[in-house]
């Protein structure tokens, strides 16, 4: 499947089959996260994986991962981040969507569903999982075998704005 096909066909799932995700799958959706880029290369993301009973049951104190055999908790390190001199922007947002994206698209790769997860209470995140202060929760992706019908590919077309919305030429 090329590129195009498979982000059209990903979708966000809300719903997992009470299915393990391979070792080997999870191993490969870890490397797209490692071969992801970063501002000036500095590397401030940092993952929790969570796929053991106890762990899941902690992030569910945090967020519904509706269901999901295995969760990466998507980290960003603020000491590392690189910040643009003229306005001061720390891009370890940036940095944390672009790992998170790459884990998303693999794991679509592989057949596997995710979702993204923002809406989730990030003291607990914290407390439950030990972070230190430097640490900062961004996000949760949530991944396993999807249960029910996926998303139609071509619905891109009536729930996305036209290309001539999105999309400016040299000039606003």
């Amino acid at each position: 499947m090329d590129f195009l096909e498979m982000a059209r066909s990903r979708y966000s799932v809300r719903d997992y089959k009470n299915r393990k995700v391979e070792p080997e799958k999870l191993e490969k959706i870890l490397l797209a996260a490692h071969a992801a880029p970063t501002a000036a290369n500095l590397q401030p993301v940092r993952l929790i994986v969570v796929q053991e009973e106890e762990g899941l049951k902690k992030i569910g104190k945090a967020a519904n991962i509706y269901g999901a055999p295995l969760a990466v908790i998507v980290c960003a390190e603020h000491t590392k981040a690189w910040t643009r001199p003229f306005d001061h922007k720390k891009t370890v947002d940036i940095d944390a969507s672009i790992l998170t994206d790459h884990m998303m698209m693999e794991a679509t790769e592989l057949g596997l569903g995710s979702v993204w997860i923002c809406y989730f209470k990030p003291d607990v995140i914290r407390q439950e999982f030990n972070l230190p202060d430097t640490l900062e929760p961004v996000n949760i992706l949530a991944i396993g075998y999807a249960a029910g019908n996926p998303a139609d590919p071509e619905r891109h077309a009536v729930q996305r704005i036209s290309l001539n919305e999105l999309v400016r030429y040299e000039n606003y």
